[in-house]
């Protein structure tokens, strides 16, 4: 088995060069030109500092030169950073002190407002692709290269405010992405249609798994996610076979009715995870591609993208849940309760994940990695890590799992993982607001924000824009003189679930 994801690009490049391996709405690399590029760039970063596992940020779009970038950070024993530019520049800056990258890489795209802030080199792409490839030197660090490496880190929301970076090691996706392409027998005829950010972990899938088949990866334009006739016309004509999706991109499409437009006819694999997926919508898109596989995944980004999938195969009413499946190979999911045994039917616990695929940790964050990854407490004779998701599961007497509920405040919101508490520490930042507290709604799907104090709602969402994504900011604002506190003396979490409830949102 391979060691690392450079010997996916290398092995692609010796077997057919020339195919197509990344696709944009600009341009198109194949295998060998995305391979010279990754070079390009190794050379450039190493000439300049050969220092090893530590993070370089790229400032993503979505562009076939991201991924260039990420290879080729990865030839100099370095890990990647994926950073949205557009986010607000107050997020960006709060990621970079965060993961401290010892260089920047722009894709033509550095904001004009973050020149004055960072104080570390940015090298802009253009000029990389000017360097000549130094191999003697390439082929002497990929001979230092360690599969347990870090390979890269997605920076997920935080509680404190302060983003988490989770680091992944080269071993958890070279040992995971063959297992994930055969368990769903994709081949190297693919085409990926990528819809997740480089910033979201459901990328890694389509990215890795391209790669490693020599199949074709095609970057789907922002644009089309807003215009659901555009989206299937899209999937039509670049002959698509397969996505990787979260729940809300497919919802898009069924939603709308766009397949009344259009059907996607090369269409045969329909993978999503990041939220549960509402039966109504997979219905529609099963009835229009009656004859794909619909997979269910799911898995949290410190399990390297997914632990456990149920491939659909039986009708659903639209009341009724999809389970979330069994666990990959060479990964394990236990199901604990409170005193830390396995479920039994009919009872919920906490689903913890077990092998290979578990992050290194979070970046510069030794307490919260201990307090995640912990010692089984089924096992007392030997070290025996475990990621403890914070995700409850329900054991059915059918013998499957079902995601029941958040163990604690975190929430799935428009595919992406979201801590209510940062948001409440940025609303609580806002000059006026005494104090805040957050929930979801998870049937209306709105985040909505309890606050006490005197700021209005626009004032409020002005401040928020300027310092998270809009996928971060709350749907509903309640204002109340002074929000309930529980015996303990904290925020009562219940009781403003009760009031928005009761007087109905």
């Amino acid at each position: 088995m391979n060691q690392t994801v450079l010997d996916y690009l290398e092995a692609s490049a010796r077997k057919n060069g020339e195919k197509t391996a990344l696709i944009d709405e600009n341009r198109r690399m194949t295998y060998a030109e995305t391979l010279t590029a990754a070079r390009r760039i190794a050379s450039f970063l190493i000439r300049r500092d050969e220092g090893v596992n530590e993070p370089v940020a790229v400032l993503i779009d979505r562009n076939v030169e991201s991924v260039c970038c990420f290879f080729g950070i990865a030839m100099t024993r370095n890990f990647y950073v994926p950073v949205d530019a557009s986010q607000p520049v107050q997020r960006v800056m709060t990621i970079l002190k965060q993961m401290r990258p010892k260089a920047i890489i722009s894709i033509r795209n550095f904001p004009e407002t973050l020149r004055e802030e960072v104080r570390i080199p940015v090298y802009e792409y253009d000029a990389m692709m000017t360097e000549e490839a130094d191999l003697p030197a390439l082929e002497r660090i990929r001979g230092e290269i360690l599969d347990v490496d870090p390979l890269y880190a997605i920076c997920t929301s935080g509680s404190t405010g302060v983003p988490k970076g989770v680091l992944i090691a080269h071993r958890s996706v070279s040992d995971f992405i063959p297992v994930f392409t055969r368990t769903f027998g994709f081949t190297e005829e693919e085409v990926f249609g990528n819809q997740a950010p480089f910033d979201f972990d459901v990328s890694v899938k389509d990215i890795y798994s391209a790669v490693y088949l020599g199949a074709a990866m095609v970057i789907i334009p922002r644009v089309c996610f807003a215009m659901p006739k555009k989206l299937v016309e899209f999937l039509d004509d670049y002959r698509i076979t397969t996505v990787i999706w979260a729940v809300s991109a497919l919802c898009v499409a069924a939603g709308f009715n766009a397949f009344r437009h259009r059907v996607p006819s090369r269409l045969r694999n329909v993978l999503f995870s990041g939220e549960v997926m509402p039966v109504r919508m997979l219905n529609i898109w099963r009835s229009y591609l009656p004859e794909a596989m619909y997979v269910n995944l799911y898995g949290p980004t410190e399990i390297t993208c997914n632990c456990s999938y149920y491939i659909v195969d039986r009708p659903f009413g639209e009341t009724e849940k999809l389970p979330i499946g069994k666990a990959f190979d060479n990964e394990e999911m236990l199901v604990l309760t409170e005193d830390n045994r396995p479920v039994r039917k009919g009872e919920t616990g906490e689903i913890c994940v077990k092998g290979t695929c578990l992050a290194l940790g979070y970046y510069r964050d030794p307490e919260r990695t201990a307090a995640a990854f912990v010692q089984n407490p089924l096992n007392d004779a030997y070290p025996d890590l475990i990621y403890r998701t914070g995700d409850l599961a329900e054991l059915r007497d059918d013998g499957q799992y079902y995601f029941a509920a958040r163990k604690d405040f975190q929430i799935k919101h428009m595919g992406h993982r979201i801590e209510l508490e940062e948001i409440e520490a940025h609303l609580n930042a806002v000059p006026g607001v005494i104090q805040s507290c957050c929930m979801f709604d998870e049937e209306r799907n709105k985040i909505v924000a309890f606050y006490a104090g005197e700021t209005e709602k626009q004032e409020l969402v002005t401040a928020l824009r300027d310092q998270l994504p809009k996928y971060m900011i709350p749907n509903i604002f309640l204002r109340r003189e002074r929000l309930p506190l529980n015996k303990n003396g904290k925020t009562d979490r219940q009781a403003l679930k009760k009031m928005y409830f009761t007087e109905g949102g």
